[in-house]
Order: C-alpha cells, then sequence, then structure tokens
C-alpha cells in the first residue's frame, strides 16, 4: 500500500487520473489488516489487499461519487453490486477514478475535478469516460481497474492509453440501477495490462444476481481458467471503416491492419468484408436508443432553470432529442437494433470474430471537447468521431480492447475484437494468444515512467 501510494503521490499530479484519494492512515491501517488477516491463514480473495479505485461513476459505501457533476455528487450509502464484490474480494478503496461529466463523452474532464491527461503525452487526453481508469493503469497506480461502456467508455481509453478493456456480454456483469430491464447499452467491465488480470477481475466482478433479473447465469469461476488455445483455422472478419463509411485519422487503419497481420501469425485467418447491413441505419438507431436513455435518467433536470445551468450543452443536446421522442420512434430504433442482431449472426456461421479500430482517430488535444472534423470530414454530433464502436455497444456481445500499436508521433491505438453471443471466455483467448505474440503493453512504457 505504501509503495503504491507512494507512486500515486509522484505520478498523479502530472494526469490527474485518481480523485477522492482516501487519507493515506485509513489506507495503511486497512492495509496492516488484511495482513494480519493473512498471519490467520484468512484470504478473502484474489484482490486480498490490492488498492483499487473504482470509476467515479459506480456507487461506492461511504465514498464519495460525483458522477463529474455538481447535480450528482453524493456521498453513497451502498455500493455498486460488482463494487460490493471487489471489496468481499479483498481490495481496499483508496479512492475514485476521474471521468467525464455525466459519463458523456469519449474526453474525460468535468467542473468538479477537471481534465484527465495522456500519460503517453500529457498535452493529450486519456480518452473517457473511463479516461482515469486507464491512465491510472498506464502509469501503474493501480494494479487493475473498472470501467463502464455505453459509447465505448472502456475500450476508447484503453486504446488511447495502451492497455487493454473488455466490455462483457450484457448482463455479465449485474447493474442494479433504478430501471432494471431498458437500459441495455451500457455495462461494467475490466481494465488491465494483461489479459489474465483482465479475465481475473471478470471473475470478481461478474455473476448472476438477483437484483439484477437479466444477469448471466454463468459461473464467472470460468474466467479463472487458463487461457491458451490453438487458433489455426480461427476466422476473424475485419470489418475496418465499414466500407469507407466512417471517417478515420490516417495511420489507424494501417496500424490495425498491422496487428491483424500478427493474428495470421498466430494461425487465424483473416478476411476483409462488409458489414452486410446499413451503417447508416445504426447510427439512427444509436441516437434514438441513447437520447431516450438520457433524457430518461436526466430528464427532469433540463426542467429547473438553476440545474440546467449546471449541465454540459452536449448532455442537455441528448435530453432534449430524447424528450421529443414518441414510443413508435423507440420501438422502431428498437426493430432496427433486432434486425441488426440478426444479420451479425449470420456473419457469425461463418467467422468467430469480427475486428474494427478502436477509435477513428488518435488521442487529440486535452483542451478540445471533441473533434470537429476527422480527415476534413465534419463531425455533426459530439460523438460521432466514436461511431465505430456502437456495433459493439447495439450488439450486446463481449468486445475486448487490445492495443494496435503507436503512431509515428507515439500515441497509441487500439483494436476491437467482437464475439459471438456470450462468447466473453472465447474473447479473452483470442486476446491472450495475441498478447503473448505481441506483448505491446509490457514493451513500452510511457515516458513519464521513464522507458519507451
Amino acid at each position: 500500500m505504501a509503495a503504491f501510494l507512494d507512486h500515486i503521490d509522484r505520478f498523479n499530479p502530472r494526469v490527474n487520473a485518481i480523485v477522492s484519494l482516501q487519507p493515506r492512515d485509513m489506507l495503511l491501517a486497512e492495509a496492516e489488516e488484511r495482513d494480519r488477516e493473512l498471519a490467520r491463514g484468512h484470504r478473502r480473495g484474489w484482490m486480498h489487499g490490492f488498492p483499487h479505485a473504482v470509476k467515479d461513476l459506480a456507487p461506492t459505501r461511504g465514498l464519495r461519487t460525483s458522477w463529474g457533476s455538481p447535480l450528482l455528487d453524493t456521498v453513497p450509502p451502498e455500493d455498486a453490486v460488482f463494487v460490493e464484490r471487489i471489496r468481499n474480494s479483498g481490495a481496499i478503496i483508496i479512492g475514485k477514478t476521474n471521468v467525464a461529466e455525466l459519463g458523456m463523452g469519449s474526453q474525460s474532464y468535468n467542473p468538479i475535478f477537471g481534465t484527465t491527461l495522456n500519460p503517453w503525452d500529457l498535452s493529450k487526453t486519456a480518452g473517457g469516460s473511463s479516461g482515469g481508469a486507464a491512465a491510472a493503469l498506464a502509469l501503474r497506480m493501480l494494479p487493475v481497474a473498472d470501467g463502464s461502456d455505453m459509447m465505448g467508455s472502456l475500450r476508447n481509453p484503453a486504446a488511447f492509453n495502451n492497455v487493454l478493456a473488455l466490455r462483457p456480454s450484457y448482463g455479465r456483469v449485474p447493474s442494479a440501477d433504478i430501471e432494471l430491464f431498458f437500459g441495455q447499452l451500457s455495462v461494467a467491465g475490466p481494465m488491465a495490462r494483461s489479459v489474465a488480470d483482465l479475465a481475473l477481475l471478470l471473475s470478481v466482478m461478474a455473476g448472476p444476481d438477483p437484483r439484477m433479473p437479466l444477469s448471466i447465469s454463468e459461473d464467472p469461476a470460468i474466467f479463472t481458467h487458463a487461457l491458451a488455445r490453438d487458433f489455426h483455422g480461427a476466422r476473424v472478419a475485419w470489418l475496418g471503416d465499414l466500407g469507407g463509411y466512417l471517417a478515420v485519422e490516417p495511420g489507424v487503419i494501417d496500424l490495425c491492419r498491422s496487428a491483424l497481420r500478427m493474428l495470421e501469425i498466430i494461425g487465424c485467418t483473416v478476411e476483409e468484408i462488409g458489414l452486410g447491413f446499413p451503417a447508416e441505419r445504426l447510427w439512427d438507431a444509436w441516437l434514438t436508443l441513447r437520447h431516450w436513455l438520457i433524457a430518461a435518467g436526466l430528464g427532469a433536470f433540463c426542467m429547473d432553470p438553476v440545474k440546467r445551468a449546471l449541465i454540459k450543452p452536449e448532455a442537455i443536446w441528448e435530453i432534449e432529442k430524447g424528450l421529443k421522442l414518441s414510443a413508435q420512434d423507440v420501438y422502431q430504433a428498437s426493430v432496427t437494433r433486432s434486425d441488426l442482431y440478426r444479420a451479425v449472426l449470420k456473419l457469425f456461421d461463418n467467422y468467430e470474430y469480427l475486428a474494427l479500430p478502436s477509435a477513428q482517430v488518435f488521442p487529440f488535444d486535452a483542451s478540445t471537447h471533441w473533434p470537429k472534423t476527422i480527415d476534413g470530414v465534419t463531425m455533426d454530433t459530439y460523438h460521432r468521431w466514436m461511431e465505430v464502436v456502437i456495433l459493439g455497444s447495439l450488439l450486446g456481445f463481449p468486445v475486448v480492447g487490445v492495443p494496435a500499436g503507436f503512431s509515428a508521433n507515439g500515441l497509441p491505438m487500439g483494436m476491437q475484437i467482437i464475439g459471438k453471443p456470450r462468447a466473453d471466455f472465447a474473447v479473452l483467448q483470442l486476446a491472450y494468444t495475441y498478447e503473448q505474440a505481441t506483448n505491446r503493453v509490457q514493451d513500452r512504457l510511457p515516458p513519464l515512467l521513464g522507458r519507451t
């Protein structure tokens, strides 16, 4: 604990990744109690004694949870389900990790704690909304981290920080929100510097819970099993920029293609294919479903002029769009999502995995709220530049984000690998074998740590 806290004291002021850090004497006392438990022969679990910081969107009992917004800044009486499990596994909650305001936008800045910077270039964003978690991992300030993902909030910061993240199948990690049945776009999941750690943290976070009626019943102990597998003959479909539909910064696709060659080296057959579904239909359905869910959760704030003044413009835009939707609008968007599901299932008749870039741009200036253009193409919303992630979000399938390499000026990029329905373990297996062949996380450290 002392070693981690010393390391945090040294590096966190440079990047602003960990917030609401608890007093050192209290944390050392908790660590000493964990030591005494071990001396008595009692080991709580895989995370016994680990310092852990929870993403600042998840409720933490007795510890400030701000959502990066003065409207939601509270001290919750209870933990989120997965936080409760992390505590029960022996982790010591040392604080929170910084987020985008209200979790919206893949850029972690907010009016309470400020902006999280990128360890690879302190002038750049760490991504978001799990930007604090990813930056803390990259700088070795935490052993592992949790995050959440509606529109790439695990996958984008993992790519921007050269670490790993898994967006699990919907229902894999229970989340007992106020509404239990409709909010099926966002999931909580693990982040780590190795696939083995990613799988082990998932084994802690995952598993059924009666408080979440749509949770997956499979025993999470499967994620403690050996990940090695022979991939000779496994087929991977590369979707790239969806046939030229997505605007992508030069260099991103090239890095991903080099990562795909590593998949071929480990035995996979990689083929470039079309999605077989109109990409513009995905975007329209995504906007409707996202507007609807955000307005349902935050709409009341917009009715109060004082509270409305405390909401960032992008969130107000989402809420206002959502309040204008009809039930029929939402239903038709869900029909589109269902059509997409059926179309992608047909792809999985011939392929075991799908692959895309994790983002359409490299890490951008931290003072910029969001990229207005990509390669000369204007972005018409604050999140259009992350459109590449909505396929995985709409499907609810497992998606792992793996490092793809670095740009010419040393900025990281990642690649998404999507698996079949509820095939989280199979996705981790491919990520593990790819990791053994590339070792991208361990071989290259952020400049702040002194070895590149």
